[in-house]
């Protein structure tokens, strides 16, 4: 697993460590484990008082996750489910952790397993589950939705320019056969964009392909349940660090960060404070970091990434 981990690089690692700054006897938690090449780096440091609670729905993660937790020193759990099941079930427990990741998004493993249908640079079948063993499909929504359906999704989540013409030509091809394939579905989105959209901004698929995944998974959704239960699972002066890949995640965890570390909301001119309204916690980070430039030509797919961490205040009364 740690050979595994060493060729899988972790996107912003050497950040993620100065910022979160994990200690001998910690209780780390990484909320999105996939091949574990975060957690490897906390492990290390944490050393053998220290315990690493691993979380993700996908049962490839809970392989590599046997092979991790067989090689390194500390105390380690595997929790088999969604980051926000997972975190429910902690915060259930009454656990109160020193530190909690959040790497969202898709994994590089999962979009380089080619079947799982996460790519579209290789015909496949049109799966994009995180977890592989339920729920819908993308193929199932390409084949279900209404074409105003599809075309909010391909807005909303994929920030989707041709949303509609896109969402059209979907139901014209599948009223005379089935989107089964990644190809299929390629072919569909080629032929709706305009011809100068084919040549600019990066694969024309792109923007379609991340709307389904989120919505396959509910992404989103997960994310907004999940980091008031992250924040909940800190201990006081805990940290909380979370990698976004595109300004719908790293929007949310700006947002959800700023208000925890916002004070009085009172109007300025009030001369005394009238909500009582104190701070939870303050911003390590106050903006996004990004990788440096020479993380960014080794390894592309980091390049869109952004780390915001906070700190859980001490004492808040």
């Amino acid at each position: 697993m740690l050979e595994m981990a060493a060729m899988h690089v972790p996107v912003l690692a050497g950040e993620v460590i100065d910022l979160l700054a994990p200690r001998a006897g910690n209780t780390v938690i990484d909320a999105t484990f996939g091949a574990g090449g975060h957690s490897t780096l906390l492990a290390g440091r944490i050393a053998e008082r220290g315990t690493l609670i691993a979380i993700d729905r996908d049962p490839a993660a809970e392989e590599r996750f046997e092979s991790f937790s067989a090689e390194v020193t500390c105390k380690t759990r595997f929790i088999r489910s969604s980051f926000q099941e997972g975190l429910q079930l902690l915060s259930d427990e009454g656990m109160q952790a020193d530190m909690l990741l959040l790497d969202l998004g898709v994994s590089s493993m999962q979009i380089d397993t080619r079947e799982r249908g996460f790519s579209y640079s290789c015909n496949v079948p049109l799966d994009m589950r995180m977890d592989p063993t339920s729920g819908p499909t993308a193929a199932d929504l390409v084949a279900d939705l209404d074409e105003r359906q599809l075309s909010r999704i391909f807005k909303e989540f994929g920030e989707e320019r041709h949303s509609v013409v896109i969402a059209r030509e979907i139901v014209r091809t599948r009223g005379r056969a089935p989107i089964t394939t990644t190809g299929e579905l390629v072919s569909c989105i080629e032929r709706a964009v305009p011809a100068p959209a084919l040549f600019a901004g990066g694969h024309p698929a792109k923007r379609t392909f991340q709307a389904l995944r989120i919505a396959v998974n509910d992404e989103l959704g997960q994310i907004d349940a999940s980091l008031p239960l992250a924040w909940q699972v800190l201990r006081p002066g805990g940290r909380l660090a979370i990698i976004s890949f595109h300004s719908l995640e790293d929007r949310r965890a700006k947002r959800f960060m700023t208000a925890r570390a916002t004070g009085c909301i009172c109007p300025p001119d009030l001369p005394v404070c009238g909500c009582g309204r104190l701070p939870e916690g303050e911003l390590i980070t106050r903006r996004s970091v990004t990788p440096s430039s020479g993380e960014a030509a080794s390894n592309p797919r980091s390049r869109s990434a952004r780390l915001r961490v906070a700190r859980k205040l001490e004492d808040i009364s």
